[in-house]
Order: structure tokens, then sequence, then C-alpha cells
């Protein structure tokens, strides 16, 4: 697996050994950024990603927060609780010299510490088919990591039912092989 665009373009992340931790496949992850980079997704048009603080939940290897570092974006926030994910992504982290603007915290998502700040990019990536969307989405939002304005990518099974939670915007909804990538944001 390997960083697909921006300064940090074909370095190659950890990945585990087991199936405990599945990262999000290069294609999905690069449809993913282009989309974001487009500026579609923005009222005002133009890009969400450049100078952004984003949280990477259910970080796993951590991809999806470096890749946004990759492409610009100012800080990133991991959350993971299963204890060789934390590794892997800390080893991420270092292995890219992206320690100063990184933060890892060891946590379950739906039980998040309160937010320093709210993100303007929220990456969640839940174990498929658990149900744990929604479920993140709100204790994020309780804990003031989401406010108005704060555009979520959420990944999910492609047969996984996701019902668009009350206060958010459903902006777009795409399949990449198992994948689906759904884009809300916050309205408040």
């Amino acid at each position: 697996m390997r960083i697909v665009a921006g300064r940090h373009r074909g370095r190659s992340l950890k990945t585990p050994h087991d199936l405990a931790v599945r990262p999000t496949a290069d294609r999905t992850r690069e449809a993913l950024f282009n989309i974001l980079m487009s500026g579609r997704l923005s009222a005002e048009g133009n890009r969400r990603l450049p100078e952004a603080r984003v949280l990477d939940a259910f970080a796993g290897t951590g991809a999806l927060g470096l890749e946004a570092l990759s492409r610009g974006a100012a800080h990133a926030v991991f959350m993971e609780n299963y204890a060789p994910a934390i590794e892997i992504c800390r080893a991420n982290i270092k292995n890219l010299g992206e320690e100063a603007r990184c933060e890892l915290i060891a946590c379950d998502v739906l039980h998040p510490r309160p937010a320093p700040a709210p993100c303007d990019i929220v990456f969640l990536d839940p174990p498929y088919n658990e149900g744990l969307a929604e479920q993140a989405v709100a204790a994020l939002l309780r804990a003031g990591w989401i406010a108005p304005g704060t555009l979520l990518s959420i990944e999910l099974m492609k047969s996984e039912p996701f019902e668009t939670p009350a206060g958010y915007s459903e902006l777009d909804a795409r399949s990449y092989g198992k994948a689906k990538l759904v884009f809300l944001r916050y309205e408040g």
C-alpha cells in the first residue's frame, strides 16, 4: 500500500499481517481524494482539503489521514482502539516524518474524548457490516469533532445499509468494487 499523490506520493505504508484491519484499497482512496480535491462537494466550489483539520476515525494503518496530509491538509487526528493497528499507524506517521502534524488517540470511536476543535473533514472507515457508522457519527458529533459545515466521508460495504442521520445532507455516494463511499455535510 502506498500514498497515492501529493508530497509523499509513492511512499510505502506498513500494513497488518492479519485480517483484523482492512485498509481502504488504493483505487478507492484515490477516487475519494480526487472527489475531495475537485471542489464538487463544497458549496463555494473550493477545494476542501488544503489546510484542513482532518479526523481519521477507525484509522487502522492511518492511510486516509496520511493521504490527506500528503495532499495539503494542515493537521490529522487518528482514532483507533486495536493495539496492533495503533502501532502500525504510529510507525507510518513516523516513517513519513509527520509527527508534528499528527495526533494519534487510542480510543473507541464510539466513545471519543471531547474534541479540542471541530474538524473540517472526517473520514469514517468502520468494520464492514457491523452497523457502526451511524453510531460513530452521533458519538463524534456529541464530542464536538463535527460542527456545521464538516464534511464526512464514510466507507461501507456496497450492500451495507446506511441511513443519513438528521441534520446531515448527503452530497454524493459512489461504489468502488466491494466498497461504497457516502459523502455527508453536517448542516446543524
